[in-house]
């Protein structure tokens, strides 16, 4: 049995339900177990994360960057980063943010090079972009045309009940392609 960890924030709603379609999208494969934690209380779970075979990363992206609570709990994986807990562990990242760009591509970058730092292999999303042609709509997978991670798009003034069904149905197949490369790498 693989284990998956998401660990998160959310600031309005949005990324905890990005969260879990990516850990719908994880559970659907056989042989998965996953557990969410949001970093806020990712304190009591440093040895869940320890024994995950992959962690998935996921935060808004305010002002170009992931949020302030999850930046804590990256500042607070040095520990880990200095004995190399992480090393070979799978790692991919998702995130959300008001405006269609809103430089999610910024956050996700953050995500990456913070897996990178802790030797992690990086997940990418394995979707070619939708929405990029006449044909395409905003119903399509990666709508937003993200390589990096699944990226979604929640209008300021909505809810999370609001949020474009492809955002998370493309959040369900990071979910699910980190959980089959999982299942690959025994």
């Amino acid at each position: 049995m693989k284990k998956i960890a998401i660990v998160y924030h959310s600031g309005y709603g949005h990324t905890a339900r990005q969260a879990e379609h990516v850990a719908k999208g994880a559970a659907s494969i056989d042989g998965v177990r996953v557990q969410s934690i949001g970093a806020d209380a990712v304190d009591a779970h440093w040895d869940d994360l320890a024994a995950a075979d992959a962690i998935i990363f996921g935060a808004p992206t305010y002002m170009g960057s992931v949020s302030a609570p999850f930046k804590s709990f990256m500042d607070a994986s040095s520990k880990v980063w200095f004995g190399q807990g992480w090393k070979d562990k799978l790692a991919a990242g998702f995130t959300n943010s008001a405006s269609q760009s809103g430089d999610k591509l910024s956050a996700l970058m953050q995500l990456s090079v913070f897996a990178a730092q802790h030797g992690m292999t990086w997940v990418n999303l394995g979707l070619l972009p939708g929405n990029n042609n006449s044909k395409g709509s905003v119903e399509d997978l990666n709508r937003l045309g993200g390589f990096v991670g699944a990226m979604a798009q929640s209008n300021a003034d909505e809810g999370a009940e609001a949020m474009q069904l492809s955002d998370l149905r493309t959040a369900e197949h990071l979910g699910a392609r980190v959980a089959q490369l999982a299942l690959r790498l025994q």
